[in-house]
């Protein structure tokens, strides 16, 4: 009994596109805090116990997971129990696998790298998808010295919520997963940013409503404009609290828009809420007053409503080397490139996951993945299967559902493709 109890559980995860790599998933991080690439001759005691087995070339840690690479013709077979056992006999031994803090000698243990990718994972995950639907794109340029530089694009960038959206919403998140963060600095370019209000296709110039805005409501400075929450809440349907909240997870966006030629001197301000939407224009003295908000565009959301078809008809298509396919790659080839491009995509996969359920099908979301080392669906993929009542069974892991999933949807287009060329 006591054995069954201290046993760690490693599981091997083999690689989609490499039969030489594999993945060995833990419970908990290898060592808290270190991640990094081990190499032969490396001192940490993790590398000296892998790289006594024969056939391997090369190791790396991030997190709970150690990804191993093996020569051509080394057997997954006998290699991954010793694996196994060499893992769990150097952490049964150290509390420090990869070495002390100062010791591994290691290049890609360098902690802005390391800090970076972690940023990279937090924004693409649980920033981007919210922002994405509203056209914008939050990217890590860069981390030097610990401080995490942010680039804003599409939708965000002149955003009038963009500063709100980075200081209460984007950095709380990040600084509350990410402590050892220094600081966090905003490099858009906000005066670039696209200007769809003052540049309409019908060139002409906005209705004014007659509404002016009391002093102090409004702030610009610098190019950087703030609205007071208490004042603009209700005119988006909302409270205070869920304004602040709605720019923390997205929900709340807008853009702030230069005046040109005629209009040179003035700006312009755009936010929407799920359902409702508020502008105003401050001229050239510094006064502002409410105007009314532009319209979305027909044509473009005409547009998105094919995606679903397209994204569905390309993961049909795909051959069996290329799945599964990372959200990326599947908005690249299907010709997405802008920012918010992944956020696209991913929003047309739960339309399909919404499809599938109705029709009795596996669900063909299950073919794209988060781009990572886990090689799985993002969160979104089973709060939604959950949600549609054909989420993981009991006792069934994540990985366990995702993989029966594919496995399923695998042999349905299979046989549908069978029976195409019969």
């Amino acid at each position: 009994m006591s054995e069954t109890k201290t046993r760690r559980r490693i599981r091997a995860q083999a690689s989609a596109g490499d039969p030489n790599a594999m993945a060995f998933i833990l419970d908990a991080p290898v060592q808290p805090g270190r991640s990094g690439r081990l190499e032969p001759t490396d001192a940490a005691p993790l590398a000296r116990a892998l790289f006594a087995l024969e056939g391997l070339l090369r190791a790396e840690v991030r997190d709970e997971t150690i990804w191993i690479r093996k020569t051509a013709d080394a057997d997954w077979t006998s290699l991954k129990p010793a694996i196994a056992a060499a893992v769990r006999d150097v952490l049964d031994k150290t509390p420090c696998p990869l070495g002390e803090d100062e010791g591994t000698g290691e290049p890609d243990g360098d902690p802005d790298t390391a800090l970076l990718r972690e940023v990279e994972a937090l924004l693409d995950k649980q920033v981007n998808p919210a922002v994405a639907a509203h056209g914008g794109h939050i990217a890590a340029d860069r981390v030097e010295g610990g401080t995490v530089y942010l680039r804003m694009s599409g939708g965000c960038q002149g955003c009038a919520a963009s500063s709100a959206t980075l200081r209460q919403g984007v950095e709380r998140m990040l600084r509350a997963a990410l402590p050892q963060i220094n600081e966090i600095v905003d490099i858009t370019n906000h005066a670039s940013g696209a200007n769809p209000f003052y540049t309409r296709a019908d060139n002409r110039a906005s209705p004014f409503l007659h509404r002016p805005i009391p002093p102090g409501v409004i702030g610009l400075e610098n190019g950087e404009v703030t609205v007071d929450p208490d004042y603009l809440a209700p005119r988006l349907g909302l409270t205070p609290e869920t304004l602040r909240e709605g720019l923390h997870n997205g929900a709340v966006v807008g853009v702030t828009e230069v005046g040109q030629d005629a209009d040179a001197g003035k700006t312009r301000v755009v936010l929407r809420s799920g359902s409702r939407a508020w502008a105003a224009e401050i001229d050239t003295t510094g006064a502002a007053r409410e105007i009314p908000p532009p319209r979305v565009i027909d044509a473009a959301a005409g547009r998105e409503q094919t995606l679903p078809t397209r994204l569905r008809a390309h993961l049909e298509a795909l051959p069996p080397d290329d799945i599964p396919i990372t959200y990326g790659a599947l908005a690249r080839a299907l010709g997405l490139w802008m920012p918010g491009s992944v956020g696209k995509v991913t929003a047309a996969l739960e339309t399909t996951m919404h499809e599938d359920a109705a029709a009795g099908r596996p669900f063909l979301a299950a073919r794209a993945v988060s781009r990572g080392r886990t090689m799985l669906p993002g969160k979104g993929f089973f709060d939604l299967a959950h949600a549609l009542d054909r989420g993981p069974k009991e006792g069934e892991t994540e990985r366990d559902f995702h993989a029966r999933e594919l496995h399923l949807a695998d042999n349905v287009i299979g046989k549908a493709q069978s029976a195409s060329e019969g």
